[in-house]
């Protein structure tokens, strides 16, 4: 009996190295909306000075902050910070975390205690995610030009049911769909099952081009893609997406990437 109980746990061992080696992160990405520049400054500078600093203490690296590119049609006030946690368990922990790191709480007093009525922000989004199989860990830009000028494209696809949203996701995994982003060099930072947002079912991922102009050839080379003609025509996949919502974004020079 003591051989098959030391047998189990070896086992179990086993399959627990096995299984933290394969992990696939979560993601958690807040969205922060804003009435006027000062509450955006407010919040900027928190976020600089406190908030990216502390998860730094934590071990949580590869921390983005992004905001809206400038277009023709009204930009909103968001600014969007995007989380990697190893668990579950490690983003349920933070916020404890941080009311208890006194560097924290002291660089970010101005935004922690501000008062009623004069918040740092309008409202808070937050949106968990899981990584997909094909990506189970996120990948920071390696992109080295000018910050204004680099698209960090965001997109968030809804189906119009649960089965449905299963099958966009094997689309991307087993369909291929994620390899054909490597091959033309998307460089993705991230792909994900939203596990609670406001728009479920949906997914969401993150692909980064040095500016417009390459963002536009590499979507068009996408879309000239074999693979992507073929995939696009089987039956399985078909009606998948009934929302797509784009966000083009850039980095804050202190975001990580």
């Amino acid at each position: 009996m003591k051989n098959v109980g030391r047998l189990i746990c070896f086992c179990l061992l086993v399959m627990t190295t096995n299984s933290y080696s394969q992990a696939r992160e979560y993601y958690q990405l807040k969205i922060y909306s804003f009435d006027s520049d000062a509450q955006q400054q407010k919040t900027d500078e928190y976020l600089e000075n406190a908030f990216l600093p502390a998860l730094k203490r934590f071990d949580i690296q590869n921390v983005g902050v992004f905001k809206p590119r400038v277009t023709d049609t009204i930009t909103p006030k968001n600014t969007y910070v995007l989380i990697p946690f190893n668990s579950l368990a490690q983003f349920s922990l933070l916020e404890d975390t941080l009311m208890k790191d006194k560097t924290h709480l002291e660089e970010g007093a101005a935004y922690l205690n501000a008062a009623h009525d004069e918040p740092p922000y309008q409202r808070i989004e937050s949106v968990i995610m899981k990584a997909f199989i094909e990506m189970p860990k996120m990948r920071a830009s390696k992109l080295d030009g000018p910050r204004k000028d680099r698209v960090y494209e965001l997109r968030s696809y809804e189906s119009a049911t649960e089965e449905l949203y299963k099958k966009k996701v094997d689309m991307f995994n087993a369909g291929g769909e994620v390899s054909l982003f490597e091959r033309l060099k998307f460089n993705a930072v991230f792909y994900a099952e939203v596990l609670s947002g406001a728009q479920m079912p949906n997914l969401m991922y993150m692909t980064t081009h040095d500016n417009m102009e390459s963002r536009d050839a590499n979507w068009k080379a996408f879309g000239d893609a074999p693979e992507w003609k073929k995939l696009k025509e089987m039956p399985k996949y078909q009606n998948t997406v009934s929302r797509n919502d784009t966000m083009l974004l850039y980095p804050t020079e202190y975001s990580d990437y």
